[in-house]
């Protein structure tokens, strides 16, 4: 396959998968798997092209929240996602120094695809008489914060999995707010370990050699797929559960699991 492809159809794959619920991580070990293995700052590119992308789809409320901070409204839900991102930030640095993470091999991925499969399920089956609330607790914040460092140590879990469900089982239990707070606490988080991996490459002298037209094209990909991918779930969650996602994630676990020798 032709390079520029090989870069579009990561590229693709990034933007679809990083904010679905289905786990980026165990969708690119296996497109690597066949396309080859790619450099660090390639996969840091696509994952910025993807956050660039959900950027894109909340400009209005970014806009929002950062012009009328007079507003009560706004300073409690700031407050809160930078509360969030903290704990992630703090929690999340402090894993990697102590290297608890596993490592992004099939099995581990599989079996954390799975598990977050069922754990899905379970959730929507216990919040499935629960009224939509849209209130954004100090409880809500500390388990999406917390949330996303245990998705940072077990890959295959699903940052936005993680941290929507943990929103929705800390009382936000509207799907479309929960996947709101989810997202708009992903965009400073993943902007930071990207800036953190991309400063130890640079420092490390890894940005030398790499096929910047590739990147450049993959980094489009992701930002449109990832854009167009984050707008169909707003909507298809307005009117659906998880458990698509959830049935998803059980079968690509378990294919995963069988093709490992």
């Amino acid at each position: 396959m032709p390079e520029t492809l090989e870069a579009i159809v990561l590229g693709i794959i990034e933007g679809i998968t990083e904010f679905l619920p289905i786990s980026s991580t165990g969708h690119l070990l296996i497109a690597q798997h066949w396309l080859g293995p790619r450099s660090d700052l390639f996969n840091i590119a696509i994952q910025v092209g993807a956050i660039l992308g959900v950027v894109v789809v909340y400009w209005q409320r970014l806009l929002d929240l950062s012009l009328h901070l007079r507003l009560a409204e706004n300073r409690d839900y700031l407050y809160k996602l930078s509360g969030a991102f903290l704990i992630t930030a703090v929690g999340g640095l402090a894993a990697k120094l102590a290297g608890a993470e596993l490592p992004e091999t099939v099995a581990p991925v599989a079996i954390a695809l799975i598990a977050g499969g069922v754990a899905i399920l379970g959730i929507e089956r216990w919040l499935r008489s629960a009224t939509p609330a849209e209130r954004v607790t100090w409880l809500v914040a500390v388990c999406v914060g917390l949330s996303q460092v245990v998705a940072g140590v077990f890959p295959g879990t699903s940052r936005s999995a993680a941290a929507i469900f943990a929103a929705m089982l800390a009382g936000l239990t509207s799907r479309p707010a929960a996947a709101e707070f989810a997202f708009l606490v992903g965009i400073p988080t993943m902007i930071a370990a990207a800036g953190y991996e991309l400063l130890s490459l640079a420092s490390e002298g890894g940005l030398a050699g790499e096929n910047w037209s590739s990147l450049i094209i993959a980094f489009v990909a992701a930002a449109v797929v990832a854009f167009a991918s984050v707008k169909w779930l707003l909507i298809y969650i307005r009117a659906h559960r998880f458990t698509a996602f959830a049935w998803y994630r059980i079968v690509f676990g378990a294919l995963l699991l069988a093709a490992v020798p």
